[in-house]
């Protein structure tokens, strides 16, 4: 049997060893990438992350057309994804987040710097920097009417509990403070037109607002976003006391279920289709003129569909469709029924399949609270 076809042999066996089947830094299956200075398989994606990084990105091969050598075979036997974890991620702090296949690179790329280059994760009782309880920086923010993105100075705080921005350096007073607990940070980066862009969503006065961040160096914005992470677990431990720390993961910063535009009509159902852009957070679904508006136009609020909560494809017979799209879907709540259409059928099916996933789930007491609310205010 000729070399590389024995090689290549030997490497579908290591392969089938538990963990090697799923990329070593984002989970992504069958990786189809090996890095020999490592001894961890991983995906295409995270092989070019890999690549940049000197110290370790020398090695990195493909299973298939690259020429193995026998002695890195045996390392790869010897090593592989469940041993290389226990090493690099022995001591990953509960709230960090670990990004999948689904998230920016930006956030695939500093969780493998971190673990790999800075060898964060891999001493115990090392002091990371976003368990220091205070940061203070300077992020570019989105200015709310003009939308130049200007430099704005930022101070997170645990023992306050909360994040504070100023327009100035030296400002006396802060432009706004923002409940940490309130917090919701997702990573932007097509929407913010920037590679490390972060939308911070928070609650003002009952209503939804967002706000558009980004710093150059993408280290700097990870460790913000696990540093309010860090901080939202300090707050929910004290707020749920007889809590675990799987149970409190989940209220974490999250990603947004979906977005996109749709088009929707008035209460009356009388007024003509605008387009709008629309964000699905767990039970809320906003809508807004512009992706980057401040505040949303308005929300609804998605309750468990044994409490009258429903989501069909369709609109009702006789409403008057004056819009480009045709593909209705009509969300029936206690107080309205919602009409919107999709630009296509694979769409509407998409944000159907969301919302009844959502309206099937049951609702925390948290979220019993936020219905109460939702219905005081509309």
């Amino acid at each position: 049997m000729p070399g590389n076809e024995r090689v290549s042999r030997l490497l579908k066996i290591i392969i089938q060893k538990p963990g090697n089947d799923a990329c070593a830094d984002c989970g992504a299956p069958d990786p189809s990438w090996g890095s020999c200075s490592l001894g961890v398989f991983i995906c295409v994606q995270c092989s070019g992350i890999h690549r940049n990084i000197p110290d370790i990105g020398m090695k990195v091969k493909s299973l298939s057309l690259s020429r193995w050598e026998d002695q890195e075979v045996k390392f790869m036997a010897e090593n592989g994804n469940e041993l290389m974890k226990q090493k690099y991620e022995a001591f990953v702090p509960v709230y960090y987040y670990k990004p999948t296949h689904k998230d920016c690179q930006v956030l695939r790329e500093q969780w493998i710097r971190a673990k790999y280059e800075r060898k964060e994760f891999t001493g115990v009782g090392k002091k990371q920097t976003y368990e220091e309880g205070t940061r203070d920086g300077m992020l570019m923010k989105r200015g709310r009417d003009n939308g130049q993105f200007l430099n704005r100075r930022f101070v997170l705080s645990e023992r306050e509990g909360t994040l504070k921005y100023f327009t100035k350096y030296d400002a006396k007073e802060p432009k706004a403070v923002i409940k940490v607990d309130s917090i919701n940070a997702a990573f932007q980066p097509e929407k913010i037109g920037n590679p490390n862009g972060l939308q911070i969503t928070y609650l003002k006065d009952y209503n939804t607002r967002n706000i558009f961040l980004y710093h150059d160096n993408g280290k700097e914005i990870v460790d913000w976003f696990n540093s309010i992470r860090a901080i939202q677990l300090h707050y929910l431990k004290v707020a749920f006391p007889g809590a675990n720390d799987a149970e409190l993961m989940p209220k974490l910063t999250r990603n947004f279920l979906k977005e996109g535009y749709m088009e929707k009509t008035g209460p009356r159902h009388t007024e003509g289709f605008k387009k709008r852009w629309f964000t699905l957070d767990h039970r809320r679904l906003m809508y807004y003129k512009d992706p980057l508006d401040a505040f949303a136009k308005g929300e609804a609020f998605l309750g468990h569909q044994d409490h009258g909560y429903r989501a069909s494809p369709g609109l009702p017979a006789g409403t008057h469709c004056n819009g480009a799209w045709q593909h209705g879907i009509t969300i029936v709540t206690p107080e309205r029924s919602f009409l919107f259409t999709c630009e296509t059928e694979a769409e509407q099916q998409d944000w159907l399949k969301h919302f009844n996933d959502v309206i099937s789930i049951q609702m925390s007491p948290q979220e019993y609270s936020m219905e109460a609310m939702f219905r005081h205010k509309h």
